[in-house]
């Protein structure tokens, strides 16, 4: 009997002003050569300490980037997804800041919309709509947004990346009694965005305690 395939799947997200967005990369070997597809790769068991450190491991190995938030999705097994035999990966999404991710772009490393019309190969078109069906129900009740901004960040800035991934236009003052309420952003004594025209916003960034844990709304937004 051949032996089960086990790999690693990430699913790297990021927003720019058009929308969300997927990395994807070109696969260099069969099966799929050259094909688009989700970050991936296989678990080392004399290396890996577990899943998580092998899906950060192979994120960083294949764009270079290191995920500032990693959460486990879901495992994807079956005979049929994969043409080298029976396999089973355990995928994972990550979130970066579009300014982290854009420099690491290439001809090999792409952004595309989480909305295009795509076939991916394997089952990654199942993985990529469970990442995006996950990231966008948490964002209705936890910090998980504040993923996709950089380390400081104004309240409208957090506001539209909300509005963004849920799609509609949130109450400006809901959405910030909500943020007090999850008690997560701390405000960055003596900076401001440049004026320009409008009245200069205070920077925020994430409470250190949060920055590898979520916050929870006991009712969502």
């Amino acid at each position: 009997m051949s032996e089960v395939i086990c790999t690693v799947d990430v699913v790297l997200l990021t927003l720019d002003e058009t929308g969300l967005k997927v990395a994807l990369l070109q696969r260099d070997k069969p099966p799929f050569q050259n094909s688009a597809t989700l970050p991936g790769g296989y678990i080392h068991a004399q290396e890996d300490a577990d899943t998580h450190a092998a899906a950060f491991r192979v994120l960083k190995q294949k764009t270079g980037i290191d995920a500032p938030y990693l959460e486990q999705l879901a495992t994807f097994s079956g005979p049929e997804r994969d043409p080298r035999g029976w396999s089973v990966s355990i995928a994972y999404y990550a979130l970066v800041p579009f300014d982290v991710i854009e420099p690491a772009c290439s001809s090999d490393l792409k952004l595309v919309s989480v909305d295009a019309a795509m076939s991916l190969p394997f089952d990654h078109d199942t993985i990529l709509a469970a990442a995006v069906a996950r990231l966008r129900s948490k964002s209705q009740y936890s910090s998980l947004p504040c993923y996709l901004l950089g380390q400081s960040f104004t309240l409208p800035q957090l506001q539209r990346v909300y509005e963004a991934l849920l799609g509609e236009a949130i109450n400006k003052v809901s959405f910030r009694r909500k943020m007090t309420e999850m008690d997560m952003l701390e405000a960055i004594d003596g900076q401001f965005t440049a004026s320009g025209a409008h009245r200069p916003a205070q920077l925020y960034r994430l409470k250190s305690s949060y920055l590898q844990a979520l916050q929870m709304l006991k009712r969502g937004l």
